[in-house]
């Protein structure tokens, strides 16, 4: 099971934080990813953490604002959103699966099996 958090209302500019935890299984090899659905819009691929090989890819529209990390201990990885604008207000999951998957099928929301179950980000301009 996966639990995500940390969401909330914030201004442009601003930063949050954002925490996806397993509960009941670790994330092991297997990547873990964050897509985000804003009101009106389809499901997108936001970025993800290859946990076997630490490596990270971003959507072009967060790079070098968002950034991805893990704590093993805790089993948790997070999403820190810098420079927030309006238009990354949506409900945030996060997404894993089971085992290992190609680099390049990591930002398809088909691959994951398991998805927490959203928290809201709200950025006012």
């Amino acid at each position: 099971q996966l639990q995500a958090s940390g969401g909330g209302l914030v201004q442009a500019g601003d930063s949050l934080r954002l925490s996806c935890a397993a509960s009941g299984r670790t994330f092991n090899s297997a990547p873990v990813a964050w897509f985000r659905q804003g009101p009106g819009k389809e499901r997108e691929f936001v970025g993800v953490i290859d946990m076997w090989t630490g490596r990270r890819d971003y959507a072009e529209s967060v790079k070098g604002r968002f950034t991805i990390s893990r704590n093993n201990a805790k089993n948790t990885v997070y999403l820190e959103m810098n420079n927030l604008k309006p238009e990354d207000t949506a409900v945030y999951h996060c997404a894993t699966r089971n085992g290992r998957i190609v680099t390049s099928s990591q930002h398809l929301a088909g691959v994951y099996e398991y998805w927490g179950q959203g928290t809201q980000v709200t950025v006012s301009s």
